[in-house]
C-alpha cells in the first residue's frame, strides 16, 4: 500500500510510541497508539487510480460526496460564470487531491481564514483555502482546497508553472474537509447532488 507522503510523520511518530510501550512494558496502554497508527495508515492510503481517456473530460479532484451542483458568478479568479461542483471530503475518504484535466499551473493562492464545518455554505469563501488556477484548452479553471473544523491543513504540492496531467496527484488536505472545482459554463455535468466520486477516476462533467 501506498501512503502520502504527508502521512509519514504521522504514522511513524504513533508506530514508535506504540513500540516504546511495549517495551516499557506498558502493554495496557500500548492499543491507544497502536490504533492510531492503523488509523493513520489507513487515511493517509494512496491508491492508484484508473484515469479515464477522452477529450473534453473533467475528473474528480477529491474521493466524498458533491455537495454542490450549481452555475455561479466566481469573481475571485475568474471573474466569470462557472459550473461551481463542491465534495465534501469525509476523515475515511482518501484525501490525496488530483488534477481534473490537463493544464498548466497559472496560481496558487494560500487565504488564511475561519475553520468552519466544511459542509457549510459560508465554508467556500470563509474558511482557510488554497486556490489552484490552471490554464487548460478549455480555459482557465480553478480548484480550491478548503480546510475544515477538524482538517485545518491542506497542501499544494506545486507551483505556477508547473504542467499538470488529468487524474496526477497535485496536493493533500489532512483530515476531512472540502474542494471545490469551478468549470467552464459549457460543461455538462455528470454527476448530481448526493454522489459519491472517486479522484482521478468519476467524471464530473464534459465538453461537447
Amino acid at each position: 500500500m501506498k501512503f502520502a507522503k504527508e502521512g509519514y510523520s504521522f504514522i511513524g511518530f504513533f508506530a514508535v510510541v506504540t513500540v516504546v510501550l511495549l517495551l516499557l512494558g506498558q502493554e495496557w496502554i500500548v492499543l491507544l497508539p497502536f490504533v492510531l497508527t492503523l488509523f493513520m495508515a489507513y487515511f493517509f492510503r494512496d491508491p492508484e487510480r484508473e484515469i479515464p481517456e477522452g477529450e473534453g473530460l473533467f475528473v474528480a479532484p477529491a474521493d466524498g460526496k458533491i455537495l454542490v451542483l450549481q452555475t455561479v458568478r466566481e469573481s475571485l479568479y475568474l471573474n466569470s460564470e462557472v459550473l461551481q461542483i463542491s465534495i465534501f471530503m469525509s476523515p475515511l475518504n482518501v484525501h490525496v487531491n488530483r488534477a481534473p484535466c490537463d493544464g498548466i499551473v497559472e496560481k496558487v493562492i494560500h487565504t488564511p481564514g475561519k475553520f468552519l464545518s466544511a459542509f457549510k455554505p459560508e465554508a467556500s469563501v470563509q474558511n482557510e483555502n488554497i486556490a489552484m488556477t490552471m490554464s487548460t484548452k478549455y480555459g482557465t479553471i480553478l480548484v480550491r482546497q478548503i480546510a475544515g473544523f477538524i482538517a485545518r491543513r491542506a497542501v499544494c504540492r506545486v507551483a505556477a508553472g508547473e504542467a499538470l496531467r488529468r487524474g496526477g496527484r497535485y496536493g493533500v488536505i489532512k483530515f476531512s474537509s472540502r474542494v471545490d472545482i469551478f468549470l467552464p459554463p459549457a460543461t455538462i455535468p455528470k454527476v448530481k447532488l448526493g454522489d459519491r466520486v472517486t479522484a482521478g477516476e468519476t467524471i464530473l462533467g464534459y465538453i461537447p
